[in-house]
């Protein structure tokens, strides 16, 4: 079954509806995370090949444009029928090349789905308006029109979700793409756009280059003066530098970057709901995850209660291969990450930390780290103000709502926040309090298909999801109409 599900996704570069080779012939390997073995091989693009999936979307863009809404929309939910068809596929696809056990890998099938569904229903929802204006002279129309070729960039943590959250509005909206993945998990996309040509979708709507030369198969196409629309997921690092290539051309951009958000348990908080919702918020995708909770505060007077429980729940987890049954908790994606936690499990050991479970490099191949619990946590460790991206838990303590808030606060991110209390009128006086563009309250899950994804600070521009995700794609015109 693993081999014929790698076997069966197209291995080349999508462009112009036909999969081709890198005109250079290179390839890149994916690799199992949970052995270290070589998946497959696929085409390593150039600078060459992105200007030919540029130049595809290009000229598929005017007829794309005009497509009726409704085709656009039934495309999308052709697309989402298909993926649920194969959600026992695809979710095997991703556990092998990025390592999440199946079970969350099913979910996210249904979660990433779920975008397309829900696009399709808002391609026929593009609206304007029209109004006297106020001297009574003219008609003001306003319509809206879509932004033109689009570069998505999606990141290797969620394979699947990522690409549909910004092909979704992107197709329904009626804008071509070129989708560039991560090269650590690029066949989900690639499977994606067969999906898709299968639905229906037009030849140079959609092009597909993998690559391990972001850099320099980016920026020209950032340069270049055809892009028009950039949608970003990954670190702030390179999103600052994405930014300034895009002021250039003044392209339209919208960012979902790095976080370090914080989980505030106070001490009227129901400890089995704030213990729970830790668990999600902490080790969903095993902690590979931007909104991934990463600073946690924990009233002084349930610390203790609060620590042990949850060390309890992390130390019964089962760490291995995600292809295996029983399986709670998969490798990170690769021994980079791998040794990034671990290190700052060390730094904040060394800093006065206690641990309470985990922390140890496990022995043998892949790139395993156990669930990890820290306590003591120091201010000056580098795990408060460094994105983990791994299952370690680190816990602090406070005495006061302010001090929580302002701990909280103190961070240049703003994705994410969660906080436990039974008390609403806490609930709500911290939660408008929070820098953050999302709010857990007393739940570790904010992520929703029908919810605006993002963040405020460093942590991004723009929305994705909801109602409002379509707008990104979307420019308005207005049209003044003289009044016979």
């Amino acid at each position: 079954m693993t081999t014929t599900v790698v076997r069966d996704v197209p291995k080349q570069l999508f462009i112009g509806g036909g999969w081709r080779d890198a005109e250079s012939g290179r390839t890149l390997s994916v690799d199992n995370p949970a052995t270290g073995e070589e998946l497959c091989r696929v085409a390593d693009a150039s600078p060459a090949d992105g200007q030919r999936a540029v130049e595809a979307a290009v000229a598929a863009q005017a007829a794309w444009a005009a497509t009726a809404p409704r085709a656009r929309s039934e495309i999308l939910r052709r697309a989402y029928d298909l993926i649920i068809a194969r959600t026992e596929d695809l979710a095997l696809l991703m556990t092998l090349e990025m390592g999440k056990p199946l079970a969350e890998a099913r979910a996210e099938v249904a979660y990433g789905a779920e975008f397309f569904r829900w696009f399709s229903e808002e391609a026929v929802r593009i609206d304007g308006g029209l109004m006297t204006a106020p001297d009574g002279k003219n008609r003001l129309l306003v319509t809206r029109q879509p932004v033109g070729p689009c570069l998505l960039i999606t990141p290797w943590n969620f394979p699947l979700a990522m690409g549909t959250r910004k092909i979704g509005p992107a197709i329904a909206a009626g804008c071509t793409i070129v989708l560039k993945p991560a090269p650590q998990t690029p066949l989900t996309s690639l499977a994606l756009a067969a999906i898709l040509t299968e639905a229906g979708l037009p030849d140079g709507v959609l092009n597909i280059i993998t690559t391990t030369d972001a850099a320099g198969v980016v920026e020209p196409l950032l340069r270049g003066g055809q892009i028009r629309k950039l949608s970003f997921t990954g670190s702030t690092g390179v999103g600052r530098i994405l930014l300034a290539q895009c002021a250039d051309t003044v392209i339209r951009t919208s960012m979902e970057l790095g976080g370090n958000a914080p989980l505030i348990v106070f001490d009227d908080a129901d400890l089995d709901t704030a213990v729970e919702g830790t668990m999600v918020a902490k080790m969903r995708n095993m902690g590979e995850s931007c909104c991934a909770a990463n600073r946690i505060f924990v009233h002084t007077s349930i610390a203790a209660e609060f620590a042990s429980r949850l060390a309890a729940r992390m130390a019964a987890l089962t760490v291995g291969d995600g292809t295996e049954p029983g399986t709670d908790v998969g490798p990170l994606i690769d021994l980079a990450g791998r040794s990034k936690a671990h290190d700052l499990v060390s730094d904040a050991v060394k800093r006065g930390a206690t641990v309470l479970t985990g922390g140890q490099l496990p022995e043998g191949p892949g790139c395993f780290y156990p669930p990890t619990v820290l306590t003591g946590i120091t201010p000056d460790s580098q795990i408060t103000d460094t994105e983990i991206f791994g299952p370690v838990a680190a816990i602090r303590t406070f005495d006061t709502e302010d001090e929580a808030v302002t701990a909280a606060n103190d961070t240049e991110f703003g994705l994410a926040s969660y906080l436990f209390t039974q008390n609403l009128n806490r609930a709500l006086r911290v939660a408008e309090r929070l820098e953050s563009g999302m709010i857990g309250l007393n739940t570790g899950l904010v992520s929703n298909p029908a919810a605006p994804f993002g963040g405020i600070k460093q942590s991004g521009l723009g929305r994705e999801g909801g109602t409002i995700g379509i707008d990104e794609f979307l420019e308005y015109k207005y049209i003044a109409v003289p009044v016979a």
